[in-house]
């Protein structure tokens, strides 16, 4: 039923029923809250599958060596990861406002992200002053989110390639 209700998301549901979740599902309505107590548990399911996919994607990145490898190489995972995650993060910006599910799984792949420029890029942060250092990795947080390539994608126009290059052009004024 997790399944289910991630593909019909990702064929562009984005507000997928019970009744449809069931049907592709090739299940009854009944079985879905059998085995869900409502929408909300089975969204939660679905944010940690989802969880689980985005880790699959996922290699240790380079902490160390010339940045321009770092870069190219933190740039081009997540374009992979912001790619494979648009059908199911579009859908999930419609229901996060009501899901405390859904909200705590996009919270914990913001977090790991923080968490892996603060690693990758840890060597030109640590030479910055720490108020510097938190600016800098909030600018590369949010040029390297999902709202960030989705509006590179879908508002500008741009293909992965150029996307891509806006991307690392970004990071590398950044940390210049």
């Amino acid at each position: 039923m997790v399944e289910a209700l991630l593909a019909l998301i990702s064929q562009g549901d984005l507000r997928p029923t019970a009744a449809r979740v069931a049907q592709r599902a090739g299940v009854s309505l009944r079985s879905v809250f059998q085995h869900f107590d409502d929408m909300e548990t089975l969204l939660a399911a679905a944010g940690a599958r989802q969880v689980e996919r985005i880790e699959a994607f996922l290699q240790p990145l380079p902490s160390e060596g010339p940045l321009v490898l770092r870069i190219r190489a933190l740039v081009d995972q997540r374009a992979r990861v912001l790619e494979f995650v648009t059908p199911v993060r579009r859908a999930a910006v419609l229901l996060e406002p009501f899901s405390p599910a859904l909200q705590e799984s996009r919270d914990l792949m913001l977090r790991r992200a923080r968490v892996e420029l603060q690693t990758v890029f840890g060597p030109e942060l640590s030479a910055r002053a720490a108020a510097d250092r938190r600016e800098v990795v909030a600018a590369l947080d949010a040029a390297t989110t999902w709202a960030a390539w989705d509006h590179l994608r879908d508002r500008q126009g741009l293909n992965v390639a150029a996307a891509k290059r806006v991307i690392t052009r970004a990071i590398t004024s950044l940390l210049s």
